[in-house]
């Protein structure tokens, strides 16, 4: 497949929410998840993904897998991340050029996420890992998880990261009553999880470790220069001439920040080289993408030729060069 040259050409995608069809029979039938309750856009279809990459002009997409529901036992969560792994390569098989995938660690359990590394990494081919911003109050980068990300600096990974799961109601913990995660929570939680891998020395121990944050980076660019001020009064502190170097060492996708309003901060903050095409669908519809956020993208004023079609793709292709190869 061939695109015409030009800063919209061939776009890699690098946040695309996949929930295999396969998965969803079987967490259906095990009672893992009631397939009525579940988000619409849980519904993912090969073809409806393929219209929206062509009509956005979306070369390849890379997915992260995800799967909803509360498990009884061990057994039955790796059972059904290979299930979900196994329908994510299938897809990469049958489509190699359009469609790449992140395997799943799990911050609350270790020794699935080196069986994840195993399976999804080695054996089926994803192209590095994905992970929740953080489980059950505990954020990435806590030392629980060191064996973990030393791991994956040995692999010299890059690590997608999402939130999940925010408490956001009165009866939940934190958050305002009525007001859906994503509209808020989920930016706070990126930030928590960035500024957590600063302050634990994260970033300092492992140095291979590639993060992508998603939305922008939530917050993070936005309150850098707080963070410079007031780093100190965290425990560990942070040393605030190193605030910035700190924040050079993450990605930082489009899903939802690209506008007039939040572009400029975003690049007076971070190298452009560092920021990734980002859809967020399904979650994001198809209308949202083709008709609002993409053209957003591509007519941005602070937003040079240059800087788009590094944006769109080549970025994604120094930071993950396997997709050269496949598109």
């Amino acid at each position: 497949m061939t695109f015409e040259d030009g800063p919209v050409a061939g776009r890699v995608d690098v946040h695309h929410h996949f929930t295999a069809p396969a998965w969803l029979d079987w967490a259906d039938e095990h009672g893992v998840v009631n397939r009525e309750r579940l988000p619409w856009w849980t519904r993912w279809d090969l073809d409806a993904a393929l219209e929206v990459m062509d009509k956005t002009g979306i070369s390849t997409a890379v997915m992260t897998v995800a799967m909803l529901g509360r498990f009884r036992e061990r057994a039955e969560r790796q059972e059904s991340a290979r299930i979900a792994l196994r329908a994510a390569a299938d897809v990469v098989e049958d489509h190699p050029a359009r469609f790449a995938f992140f395997t799943p660690v799990f911050l609350d359990d270790l020794e699935l996420s080196q069986w994840s590394l195993r399976y999804g990494l080695d054996e089926l081919g994803a192209v590095g890992v994905s992970t929740r911003t953080s489980m059950d109050g505990v954020y990435l980068g806590d030392a629980t998880h060191d064996r973990l990300l030393r791991e994956l600096n040995d692999r010299s990974a890059v690590i997608s990261t999402h939130p999940m799961e925010v408490p956001a109601g009165k009866e939940g913990g934190p958050g305002l009553p009525g007001m859906p995660p994503f509209v808020c929570d989920f930016l706070m939680d990126t930030t928590r999880a960035a500024i957590n891998l600063i302050r634990n020395g994260t970033l300092d121990r492992y140095p291979n470790l590639s993060f992508v944050l998603p939305h922008g980076g939530g917050f993070l660019p936005y309150m850098a220069t707080r963070l410079e001020l007031f780093g100190g009064h965290l425990t560990p502190g942070i040393e605030p001439g190193r605030v910035r170097d700190y924040l050079h060492r993450f990605y930082f996708d489009t899903a939802g920040p690209m506008s007039p309003s939040a572009t400029p901060t975003l690049l007076a903050t971070v190298d452009p080289s560092r920021i990734l095409f980002g859809t967020d669908w399904p979650p994001t519809p198809a209308q949202v993408v083709a008709d609002i956020a993409v053209p957003a993208l591509d007519a941005d004023p602070f937003v040079s030729p240059e800087q788009l079609r590094g944006i769109n793709r080549e970025n994604a292709l120094r930071l993950l060069p396997v997709l050269a190869r496949s598109s």
